[in-house]
């Protein structure tokens, strides 16, 4: 709180006065009535000095969040899709078309999961490197127990984690772990059927319609940005390509309008069904990177998702395309009234 140049206009004992409310109502949290009484004034006249305050740079008030988080792109994607949350990172310096996810995100995602998981909830987890590097991040959560959403992802690359983030988050908060020891994409739906109907991986089903918050990531339909698409066979590939695929979540494909399509495919799948991803309270997307800008629209599109963690270039795109329509956010009930 400062006085600037425009505020000596006012006279000495305005300015006193002026001070002293001001710093009753914005540092001391008094309401007008309050001051009204101590001043012996009304609470009319407390609100047209703190008013003039403002007017004339007596009192100074600054919005400051880390200089990571850019709020206002944050707010204005969030009311642009109609989502519940949308935290916005600022882009490296030295991104490009191709750069993967900003490593930052994993970090923001789990202090925000931090925040929406309640004790008691049932927190879900599906593959993806950027939920893998958020779980890797964790560091506080209330006690819960933890649900892995998909099977895993083996191509003999380092990059299997799943039972590990599910492990990882159960062990940040006390909670009870339910991990599925499944690949997530089977040859035929014969074997998914089978594999659904152990023992194990069955009781990990039973948790879905219990799931509060869920954590997801989305890839583009190109290698390397598609746990789904490195899977298929070059001709699967063109067939579902052929079909108009845009993004994929979870192994579910949408085109770019966020309709889902080549529904077969969930039938090879070890994976949440989309029905059942659509009732959780609370999906948080947590995916970067311009190279994923358009897929992240359309599965905004498709109304599975609440939340988004992503960073500055990628909500400068969602925020210039058209308007998506859904709402998601709000057609679902608020996780604190349940």
């Amino acid at each position: 709180m400062s006085a600037g140049r425009s505020a000596l206009r006012m006279g000495p004992a305005e300015l006193v006065q002026a001070a002293a409310m001001a710093r009753r109502f914005y540092l001391e949290g008094k309401s007008k009535i309050q001051i009204a009484e101590e001043f012996g004034v009304s609470r009319f006249k407390v609100a047209r000095v703190l008013e003039t305050a403002l007017e004339r740079d007596l009192v100074r008030i600054e919005i400051r969040v880390p200089a990571e988080l850019d709020a206002e792109r944050s707010d204005a994607l969030r009311a642009r899709y109609g989502l519940r949350h949308a935290v916005v990172v600022e882009s490296p310096a030295d991104a490009t078309e191709d750069a993967p996810d900003p490593e930052n995100l994993g970090a923001v995602a789990a202090d925000l999961l931090g925040e929406l998981v309640n004790e008691g909830d049932v927190l879900g987890l599906a593959w993806g490197r950027s939920t893998i590097h958020m779980a890797a991040s964790l560091h506080r959560l209330p006690p819960c127990t933890v649900v892995q959403l998909t099977g895993v992802y083996d191509a003999g690359t380092a990059e299997r984690g799943s039972v590990e983030a599910v492990r990882r988050a159960a062990q940040v908060s006390g909670g009870d772990a339910h991990p599925i020891y499944a690949p997530m994409l089977l040859p035929d739906p014969a074997t998914a059927a089978a594999l659904r109907s152990q023992t194990g991986i069955a009781r990990a089903f039973e948790y879905f319609d219990k799931v509060t918050v869920a954590a997801v990531s989305i890839g583009s339909w190109e290698p390397g940005i598609s746990t789904v698409h490195d899977m298929l066979t070059d001709e699967e590939r063109a067939h579902y390509a052929s079909l108009g695929v845009a993004a994929e979540m979870s192994a579910h494909l949408f085109d770019s309008e966020g309709r889902r399509v080549g529904r077969d495919l969930g039938e090879r799948c070890i994976t949440v069904e989309a029905d059942r991803l659509r009732r959780i309270p609370e999906v948080v997307a947590i995916a970067g990177g311009l190279r994923k800008a358009s897929a992240i629209g359309a599965v905004l599109r498709s109304g599975l998702v609440t939340s988004l963690v992503t960073d500055t270039a990628v909500a400068d795109y969602l925020l210039t395309e058209s308007a998506p329509g859904l709402r998601p956010a709000l057609e679902r009930a608020d996780p604190d009234d349940l």
